[in-house]
């Protein structure tokens, strides 16, 4: 393996996939190494949040994850005909209000968020309705979506790739050891899953704190699962969540862990510990795929850059799996990093651009581990906790917005950056569904990673002011548009909205052109997206 390219991400995960189509959109050079031969078909996140699934969006993307939900819809139904539990009525509900309504997808410690609760109305909710076609992605197909993604615009994935750690080169530029031999890039991006490899050889600290649980999730054949509950159960030993794809099975239970975390779960070590925490004498008699053991363990990077190598993903932060935190926490290190990365490669980034990757998002990732905890400590079996999830489950959500707000929290769209010295929101927030006036969305004219200004002037002067920056900038003219002009990151945060003209010029020379030559605001058409 010799020749070089700008960035080689290691992991062919959804972080690692979406990193490297963001890179590509950005005009580098990518290469992805990944261990697995093939994609992998364990069970792991069964959905995606809200803010992932406008990552989608924004990329062309979904379509494709519209397609899989409904798959996924017919499965649940035909799982649920034999008749449903409240938490596969909540699911099922929840991902087929798919017209102008927020899709209430998930839960908090088992206990699912109740779409007859919710208020439609809410102004947060409602302006990130567009997506709820395309949340119910599961993680192998949305691996199998980003691949092709990656594959249609030039990336180049390298599967059975074993990679041993990184050294630095005595010019600019990080060697990968392989077990193929060695590969040269600028720059290395560790998305190599929480046991990372490089993370591990930099030395990078993991700070965190210790597992009390260990958990099990798999898809299995049943000789006869009729005594088991449907959706979440609580039993003195653990919890457990069957269905709501046909076979699935996810068991936890308080305690020590094994002894050899890596060794592979075998049929006999599942159908044990389902028996253990679930107290039904079940006979498991094949799997489907791969059964994983996983844990609570909760630890964050103390930092996401050594030089020319960084971290994504699992390889920064680690947690509980629930509610696939997981998955959009790295969906969104991926987004935010990648085109600040290009950039950097390319000469276009302001300065101190790429530190603001770990700024913005190692506190959300410790936002996120703490939100895991809590849910670790809600979990429990024993009648105090019983108790404490029902004044949570059957009083606190009852009251008028308390759900509104679990449910904006766990779906991403409350994230917020400090992108602006005294900016107020909507500053800093992700955009969600930005209507224009002619038809259409904000998010249609984001699919090849620009900036998106959707200029609403009545005489195009923003749009006439970034007409050099036509590479980096779509311009859409939207005069008769409802609402200020915005101008958005590729990462779908809005850095400046109103009619200020001085406060475009300093969110244009701050994120995205290199030099600080002043814009000049006439009037005139901009360049037309």
């Amino acid at each position: 393996m010799d020749g070089d390219v700008d960035v080689i991400v290691v992991g062919a995960g959804p972080t690692g996939l979406l990193l490297a189509g963001e890179l590509a959109l950005g005009g580098v050079g990518v290469t992805v190494l990944e261990r697995l031969a093939e994609p992998d078909q364990t069970i792991k996140a069964g959905s995606i949040n809200v803010a992932s699934a406008e990552i989608l969006d924004r990329r062309g993307l979904l379509p494709a994850a519209e397609r899989v939900q409904r798959r996924l819809l017919e499965a649940t139904g035909r799982f649920a005909a034999g008749g449903t539990t409240r938490t596969t009525r909540g699911l099922l509900t929840g991902i087929n209000q798919v017209t102008r309504r927020f899709p209430v997808l998930g839960h908090f410690a088992g206990l699912m968020f109740r779409p007859g609760l919710i208020d439609q109305d809410d102004p947060v909710l409602a302006a990130h309705t567009a997506v709820a076609g395309g949340v119910g992605v599961p993680q192998h197909d949305l691996e199998v979506l980003l691949a092709e993604h990656c594959l249609r615009l030039g990336v180049e994935i390298r599967r059975g790739v074993e990679v041993r750690g990184v050294r630095t080169t005595a010019g600019e530029g990080v060697i990968v050891e392989t077990g193929e031999g060695e590969l040269t890039a600028g720059w290395v991006v560790a998305a190599d899953g929480g046991r990372s490899v490089i993370r591990k050889q930099l030395d990078i600290p993991f700070d965190g704190t210790e597992p009390q649980m260990v958990g099990y999730q798999a898809i299995a054949d049943f000789d006869d699962a009729s005594g088991l509950g449907r959706g979440w159960t609580w039993t003195p030993r653990g919890v457990y969540a069957h269905g709501p794809i046909p076979g699935r099975i996810l068991v936890a239970r308080f305690g020590p862990q094994p002894a050899d975390r890596d060794a592979p779960v075998s049929l006999d070590e599942l159908q044990a510990v389902v028996r253990e925490v679930t107290g039904v004498p079940v006979t498991l008699t094949g799997l489907h795929g791969r059964a994983t053991r996983w844990s609570d363990n909760a630890r964050l990077a103390r930092s996401y850059r050594l030089g020319r190598v960084l971290l994504a993903g699992d390889a920064a932060h680690v947690h509980s799996p629930f509610s696939a935190q997981g998955l959009n926490l790295g969906f969104g290190d991926a987004v935010n990093l990648g085109w600040k990365l290009a950039a950097t490669i390319t000469g276009r980034a302001p300065a101190g651009l790429l530190d603001t990757y770990e700024s913005e998002r190692q506190p959300i990732a410790a936002w996120v581990l703490n939100w895991t905890r809590a849910q670790v400590a809600l979990l429990r079996g024993d009648e105090h906790t019983a108790q404490l999830r029902n004044v949570l489950g059957d009083e606190l959500y009852a009251v008028p917005g308390v759900l509104n707000r679990m449910v904006a929290l766990s779906s991403g769209i409350e994230q917020r950056y400090d992108v602006a010295e005294d900016a107020a929101a909507p500053v800093g927030t992700l955009a969600g569904d930005i209507e224009l006036g002619a038809g259409g969305r904000i998010a249609d004219h984001a699919h090849d990673g620009r900036f998106v200004l959707v200029d609403r002037s009545p005489d195009g002067r923003f749009g006439g002011a970034v007409r050099h920056l036509g590479g980096r900038i779509t311009a859409v003219l939207d005069p008769a548009g409802d609402g200020p002009s915005v101008l958005m990151r590729p990462d779908g945060v809005i850095v400046w909205v109103g009619d200020d003209a001085a406060r475009l010029g300093a969110a244009v020379e701050r994120w995205v052109q290199s030099s600080t030559e002043a814009l000049v605001f006439s009037s005139g058409p901009g360049v037309a997206g």
